[in-house]
């Protein structure tokens, strides 16, 4: 099975009948039995599959947005004991942490984020028949004088909503787990909404800025990674205050005894501490660390063998590498070379 998401999704649609067609500049997806095509997905809730069977076309751009959300996971903790690496091994959509750490908490940020801003982005390039570009503003004058707004601003409050439906649809229990991971959604979706850029154009007569047009634009994905990275590192330890009735977790406070202050809807929050890592755990999303390349130098660091190894040591890999350098072409006519040669260490976990 292809771990590249969109490539596995479109095996499945092609294994099926599914025809992709461009139809009046929308990217449409017409379907032999979309149920059929749906059920076949592993992962899904009920209600995503709901929304699979009437949106093919944006399940598509779904599947995009939850790999570059794991993508970006990859990235931001590549050096860690964790890195993230486990969220790729199955479908994007069947995979999930067990435990409510706060790499979980980062996770459903990041994914809710990336499905939100796929959505977008598809709106804004005319890939889905339902949206296009944010209109709303178009013609009125912004804030500062001399500009107005005009050109395709990236409808980002429908990515938002689309990502709202179709993410948290999973959550259907009533637990503490399902309130974190609701919040840490919208932690994700509002990154993106405070990320938003302004871009402007000026227009007039040699080169001058008589008038001037502005649009709002995606921010790069990676910098979304470095922001839920930062809330990452100061994600708050919560715990559920039940009703008194049935006993169900209502909201999330901090975990401070005698305070009952609610986490802001920008703090990532976590209910589990988190485990080491060092081990092979699928409840965690851990693949352990052995095997891992460790840097020997760098003592304290994430990425330093005393840390990613846990202090079982290290195995010490030799490698000899020759090559042509330092050429220099000869009249008439060839080309001498020196052969330069450098060996390297790599240090694995053991």
């Amino acid at each position: 099975m292809c771990r590249k998401t969109r490539r596995w999704i479109f095996r499945v649609f092609l294994c099926l009948g599914i025809i992709y067609l461009k139809i009046g500049g929308f990217s449409s997806v017409v379907a032999l039995g979309a149920s059929i095509i749906c059920n076949k997905i592993p992962g899904l809730a009920p209600r995503q599959r709901i929304i699979c069977q009437s949106r093919p076309d944006a399940i598509i751009i779904i599947g995009e947005g939850i790999q570059m959300g794991i993508n970006e996971c990859q990235y931001q903790f590549r050096n860690g004991r964790w890195n993230c690496s486990a969220l790729g091994e199955r479908t994007a959509f069947g995979k999930e942490l067990k435990v409510g750490s706060k790499e979980a908490a980062f996770t459903y940020a990041i994914i809710a984020a990336g499905v939100a801003h796929a959505i977008t982005a598809a709106c804004t390039q005319g890939n889905l028949s339902d949206c296009s570009c944010d209109k709303e503003k178009q013609g009125f004058y912004g804030r500062g004088d001399g500009w107005k707004w005009g050109g395709c601003s990236a409808d980002v409050r429908y990515g938002i909503g689309f990502s709202k439906v179709f993410i948290d649809a999973r959550e259907i229990k009533q637990n503490s787990r399902t309130l974190m991971n609701l919040h840490n959604n919208e932690v994700g979706r509002k990154a993106l909404e405070r990320n938003m850029r302004l871009e402007c154009k000026c227009h007039g007569v040699s080169g001058s800025c008589t008038t001037k047009t502005c649009w709002t634009k995606l921010p790069k994905f990676r910098e979304l990674g470095y922001t839920l990275k930062d809330k990452y590192t100061q994600a708050l330890h919560v715990e559920p205050v039940k009703a008194s009735r049935n006993k169900r977790p209502t909201f999330l406070k901090i975990k401070k005894p005698f305070s009952y202050r609610k986490p802001m809807d920008s703090d990532l929050v976590y209910t589990e501490r988190s485990p080491n890592y060092c081990e092979p755990d699928p409840l965690t999303g851990s693949v352990g660390t052995q095997g891992r390349i460790c840097n020997k130098t760098l003592q304290h660091h994430t990425n330093g063998c005393d840390l990613m190894c846990c202090g079982r040591g290290y195995n010490t890999h030799q490698y000899s590498r020759v090559w042509q350098c330092n050429c220099k072409f000869l009249w008439c006519c060839y080309v001498k070379c020196n052969t330069c040669s450098e060996r390297t260490e790599v240090y694995t976990c053991k």
